[in-house]
């Protein structure tokens, strides 16, 4: 895939050096140069980038201040000098920072993991559009619906689909993969072993979800991504 990608830097040796490097990667494309948040944001409003390297300390609009009001499809790479903000970067979910002088070493280390997370976000798109997974099981290739889907049980590097007709499917893949490329919030991880099709919860029940005579166990790890959901979803 290629990745859309703009430059917001006020020094122009930094963007240059940016610019050279995105112009080697060969899934990177590079819509602009902007030497401050303002210029970017208007330039972008109509034709926003899937990532921007993004300067910390720019004069009238900081780098964190601009991140705050991006789009969560436009994810963000900060590069500044002063180390002391990478706390603040992490706060706004930033995919990566990078401490300048960049070496290209480090900037291919930060576009990979942002290769990686729009290429999870293209095929959650995927299943979400068409609600549809294939899984191998006994030498065949299995449909299953997405809405037919109660939960996952991990067994070690196998997985069992529960569906909603009394069926289960195993198939070999890991519930870490699992977790990554099933939509969320839709299907959460509750704990080690299990990922559940939120929607298809009967009850909840002492830190258990209920699903007839079947008790899914909610960890302390998982249980504040599971609170959140069902506070969304409760009435009162």
């Amino acid at each position: 895939m290629i990745i859309r990608c703009a430059i917001i830097d006020d020094e122009p040796l930094a963007s240059g050096l940016l610019k050279s490097y995105v112009t080697k990667t060969p899934y990177l494309a590079l819509k602009g140069i902007y030497n401050s948040a303002l210029q970017a944001m208007k330039e972008l409003r109509d034709d926003p980038v899937n990532l921007i390297f993004l300067d910390i300390q720019m004069p009238e609009l900081s780098g964190v201040e601009f991140a705050k009001v991006l789009s969560k499809k436009t994810r963000v790479i900060f590069t500044t000098a002063f180390p002391q903000y990478a706390l603040e970067g992490f706060k706004v979910n930033a995919l990566d920072y990078l401490l300048k002088p960049i070496s290209y070493e480090d900037f291919l280390s930060a576009t990979d993991k942002a290769l990686e997370w729009f290429s999870k976000m293209q095929k959650h798109d995927i299943y979400t559009r068409d609600r549809v997974i294939y899984v191998k099981s006994d030498y065949k290739l299995l449909r299953i619906s997405l809405d037919d889907i109660l939960y996952v049980e991990g067994l070690r590097d196998y997985a069992r689909f529960f569906l909603r007709n009394g069926e289960n499917i195993q198939t070999i893949i890991s519930m870490k993969k699992l977790d990554d490329f099933l939509p969320r919030p839709e299907f959460l991880r509750t704990h080690r072993s299990y990922i559940v099709h939120m929607p298809s919860i009967q009850a909840v029940e002492h830190n258990r979800i209920v699903f007839g005579e079947v008790y899914i166990p909610v960890s302390d790890y998982y249980k504040d991504d599971v609170q959140t959901y069902l506070d969304d979803h409760t009435l009162g």
